[in-house]
């Protein structure tokens, strides 16, 4: 089956998190990923994780990094750079995440790269943009989460700053990036030339960060830390029941009622503490500790039982190991296996959005470093003759590197 992206081709010069994401996003589409690694060392992810499996790359690499091929190309060197060239002037896309300047220096910026190829659309993802006095500073997930304010309203009142453990400043880049991309292919389509995308952690993490700016914007107050509950709604947060915690969600006049008749407190939606939504906003601290007395006297499991056949919404709140294995992540095929040829069979995530028509595929593992370089530039048409004058002047980094790679 055709997939959406097949004539895409993308040239992914990143590394670590949100670049490697946003091209594997495009790579399951079905766009051909061709991922360009510093010789000898690739993308850092490959060491940098704590844990191996049975080879070489880490498990982080392996799960950033499907539906790609890997060339070695020494971009420092000039023939490497030539080499480069060759796949830029077939290529759709490109994705870069280095620090600002560093791409000039190397010399495969935008302005360079346009005029080899005006249909390239070039995606740059940094921490803080390519523009304004923060932008040379390093980027990190860590402190896009904190000069955005996110880490500002982390965690419970009166505690000690927290970031998400998932990074979302880097995974929102990647997706926002994605988008991006494919909004400037189909506009390329109608101009017939790519342009220059500049994605970056900072504004990511501050762009999603929606109730909490309206909150400021809308009250003149700098919001602050709520622990799970909302900036909008109360109920709804998590609460703790007899044996674990839950999470309840009971904003609107009809499921508030369907909660106080559950836990057999009818009375309290006409107290006037609690009559509707801004009154139990503004009295959380009163009406918690209140919903946690009568939730004590049951397990977490019959309440949320007890509270879906009302209607209100509820869920336990599950670890790893208990939401990989749920029903409902086996029914979504959100955990899938990968034969590697070194690693044999890896476990996966799945696809979080299916394409009815023409369903993602994993075409390919992670690849190993270097593993596509000759047949990558095979398909390009440059001769084998051509290829080994390029390799023999240090283009894909050490001699003997292409050849192991590869066999």
């Amino acid at each position: 089956m055709t997939l959406p992206l097949s004539r895409i081709r993308v040239l992914d010069v990143s590394q670590i998190m949100a670049g490697p994401f946003c091209c594997m996003l495009l790579g399951d589409m079905g766009a051909d990923v061709i991922k360009v690694e510093a010789p000898g060392v690739g993308d850092q992810t490959r060491r940098a994780m704590g844990f191996r499996l049975k080879g070489e790359d880490s498990g982080g690499f392996l799960a950033l990094n499907r539906n790609k091929r890997s060339v070695e190309i020494d971009l420092k060197n000039p023939q490497g750079l030539e080499a480069f060239y060759e796949l830029v002037r077939q290529a759709d896309v490109l994705v870069e995440n280095n620090r600002p300047g560093v791409a000039a220096r190397l010399k495969i910026d935008f302005e360079t790269l346009h005029a080899i190829n005006p249909r390239l659309v070039y995606a740059s993802i940094s921490g803080f943009g390519q523009t304004g006095p923060w932008s040379r500073r390093p980027g990190l997930d860590l402190i896009a989460q904190a000069t955005s304010g996110v880490m500002s309203v982390m965690g419970e009142p009166g505690g000690a700053p927290m970031k998400s453990s998932v990074p979302f400043a880097d995974l929102g880049a990647g997706l926002f990036a994605a988008y991006a991309i494919l909004s400037a292919v189909i506009g390329r389509d109608q101009t017939g030339t790519g342009q220059y995308i500049d994605a970056s952690l900072f504004e990511t993490a501050l762009g999603l960060s929606i109730w909490e700016t309206a909150e400021f914007w809308g009250t003149g107050k700098v919001p602050t830390p709520l622990g799970s509950a909302n900036r909008m709604s109360a109920p709804y947060q998590a609460v703790r029941a007899a044996d674990r915690y839950m999470v309840i969600g009971a904003a609107n006049p009809k499921l508030w009622t369907a909660l106080c008749g559950v836990i057999g407190r009818p009375e309290l939606p006409a107290d006037p503490r609690f009559t509707d939504n801004v009154a139990r906003i503004r009295n959380r601290a009163e009406l918690i500790p209140l919903l946690e007395a009568e939730f004590a006297r049951r397990p977490a499991a019959e309440w949320v039982d007890a509270l879906l056949a009302a209607g209100v919404p509820a869920a336990p709140i599950n670890d790893y190991a208990e939401a990989l294995d749920s029903e409902q992540a086996r029914a979504r095929e959100m955990v899938m296996e990968i034969e590697h040829p070194v690693e044999g069979t890896v476990k996966a995530l799945g696809f979080p959005v299916k394409l009815r028509g023409t369903p993602q595929q994993v075409r390919r593992a992670a690849p190993l470093l270097g593993q596509h370089t000759r047949e990558v530039f095979d398909e390009l048409g440059v001769p084998a003759d051509r290829f080994e004058a390029l390799r023999e002047a240090g283009a894909f980094g050490e001699v003997d590197s292409v050849a192991s790679a590869e066999a």
